[in-house]
């Protein structure tokens, strides 16, 4: 008797649950039931065991002939199999150590604090997932060494900016940041038996990988002048490999950093333009130096600088429906970024909504040396990470309950980080910037993700040091040193994913120019939105696709 054929429905259940599997944390974080007192398998074996059985599930997908409905959720799904595959085989566990989110150990301290405890189940599981983390502490150890065995070491400054990370942690136990979500109502012991596990095995397990990384990982690392995936083992087929993981295209290195060099230069122009008018000056060194020098154009305080967050998104709020016809449910909540982690945070990031409805969309800005950030960036970054950018975007993905969940969900940086940029062009012609001040702000970001593509593929592809992506950044961009140095140690540590801004962007204008010529006053910038947020994460592929069917069934009808 012949097998039952797979059907998508059944693909995307099993692609999703191995997903969560990997990650369990991000189910918690989504409100997603089941999960809640795992951690993930870091050790090699437990890679495999989730390579081998999305594998198995990307080759089913790929034997299934869809009906037109579902033929989007079966390519999305082969996408985002192939996707973690490559993120596997990459052995990202090996050799990525540093003070970030996106490092496994350093992840736990960002993202536990984030998770909320409803019910006395989710307390239990919650002490149950603090039980787990000296064992995948010790996974992820032994994913290290035996990087350093096989000659995949990390970059020696952002070992040390980990330890120094540990250190701050370890030095404040009654600031334990995996003690900050709130107990469940109901349950006297939960506090006790919190505190017990983090003096007792959480700390002391982050104590002893802080002494590995110290004694045996450390004295193995790369020096800043070989910081690239292109030095390691192996590294010059695993780079292609992640930029196809970010951008979802095939684009090459040499390819993209030719477009981030003439995006940089087409920006020259619009500096000089809008330069003129705000500091009197067309020249491109001066504006900067302005730009990262004149003590007006930063802070006064922490308070200052959520409240002006606060008012950019609020005004947005107010513009979205003259261009969006669906909008979320619920509004952007701005947070400051916590204090214990605020040191090696970035300026500001997004945390969506959990679909639960448990933890609202929220915009963190970073407040940690307000005075020393720049107040002309305040209102750009706020609409790329809330309104119209990441708030709109990932709200509305968790409300299409008729796409199958991982549909909603899925992690397809340039689609994501592409819409993100998008909306800060966007944001102009919805004349959402206060004056030429923050209009060059936009100018500023711009520019420092059109450099990404020349730094990112400079230090992986083609053997930069760090100091020479350090040096083309002060040369092509306003930001201001210190994160200067912090974005480039973030593309060190985090190979290819910065490639994902521009590359979505310039897409997704590629593909809203294309309707706007194919449909010309049959073009509803409305309609458009709707039809690109409105299918959840897509491949730049498929979105062309999809966007390219909406344009044809707009089209009159020639018979």
């Amino acid at each position: 008797m012949a097998a039952e054929a797979d059907d998508v429905a059944t693909l995307a259940d099993e692609l999703q649950e191995a997903l969560f599997t990997a990650e369990p944390l991000g189910a918690t974080l989504l409100g997603i039931p089941g999960y809640d007192d795992q951690l993930g398998d870091p050790s090699a074996e437990g890679r495999r065991v989730i390579r081998a059985r999305l594998d198995d599930i990307r080759s089913r997908a790929r034997a299934v002939e869809p009906a037109d409905d579902d033929r989007i959720t079966r390519d999305v799904l082969i996408q985002q199999a192939e996707s973690t595959i490559d993120q596997i085989d990459a052995r990202l566990e090996e050799y990525t150590i540093a003070p970030q989110f996106w490092a496994p150990a350093a992840g736990l301290l960002y993202l536990f604090p984030m998770i909320q405890l409803p019910s006395e189940k989710h307390g239990r599981d919650y002490l149950a997932r603090l039980a787990g983390i000296p064992d995948y502490l010790a996974a992820v150890l032994a994913r290290h060494r035996e990087g350093v065995a096989a000659g995949r070491t990390p970059v020696a400054p952002l070992v040390r900016a980990a330890i120094e990370h540990l250190d701050r942690y370890l030095a404040e136990p009654a600031a334990d940041p995996l003690a900050k979500p709130k107990p469940p109502e109901g349950s006297d012991s939960f506090a006790r038996q919190r505190d017990q596990l983090l003096s007792e095995l959480v700390r002391p397990a982050f104590a002893h990988y802080r002494k590995v990384l110290e004694a045996e990982i450390e004295p193995h690392a790369r020096t800043e002048e070989r910081p690239g995936l292109c030095w390691l083992p192996e590294g010059e087929s695993t780079y292609p490999a992640l930029i196809r993981v970010h951008t979802t295209t095939e684009r090459s290195a040499d390819e993209l950093h030719q477009t981030g060099l003439d995006v940089i230069a087409g920006l020259a122009e619009e500096f000089a333009e809008i330069g003129s008018r705000v500091f009197g000056t067309s020249d491109r060194q001066q504006i900067f130096h302005r730009l990262r020098t004149d003590p007006t154009l930063r802070w006064s305080d922490g308070d200052e600088l959520l409240s002006s967050a606060r008012t950019a998104i609020e005004r947005a709020e107010a513009e979205a429906p003259k261009w969006f016809g669906r909008l979320p449910e619920q509004r952007c909540v701005v947070e400051p970024v916590p204090e214990s982690e605020a040191h090696g945070a970035p300026p500001a990031f997004y945390m969506q909504p959990a679909l639960d409805g448990s933890r609202p969309g929220t915009y963190f800005a970073n407040t940690y040396q307000a005075q020393q950030r720049d107040r002309y960036t305040s209102e750009v970054i706020a609409f790329h990470e809330a309104v119209p950018g990441h708030h709109l975007q990932l709200s509305l993905a968790g409300q299409l309950t008729d796409l199958p969940l991982f549909r909603r969900i899925a992690s397809v940086n340039a689609y994501s980080e592409g819409w993100g940029l998008y909306s800060e062009r966007l944001a102009a012609e919805m004349g959402l910037y206060s004056g030429d001040l923050d209009r060059l702000g936009m100018l500023a970001e711009d520019s420092l993700r059109a450099g990404r593509l020349v730094v990112d593929t400079g230090l992986h592809a083609k053997g930069w040091t760090r100091q020479q992506a350090v040096d083309y950044l002060l040369e092509n961009t306003p930001t201001a040193p210190v994160e200067i140095e912090s974005e480039v140690d973030r593309y060190i540590s985090y190979p290819a994913q910065a490639l994902a801004y521009m590359v979505g962007r310039l897409e997704i204008q590629r593909i809203r120019a294309d309707a706007e010529r194919r449909l010309a006053d049959a073009f509803d910038i409305r309609a458009f939105h709707d039809i690109v947020l409105g299918n959840g994460p897509l491949p730049m592929t498929v979105l062309s696709d999809v966007v390219g069917g909406w344009v044809r069934a707009m089209l009159p009808s020639t018979s």
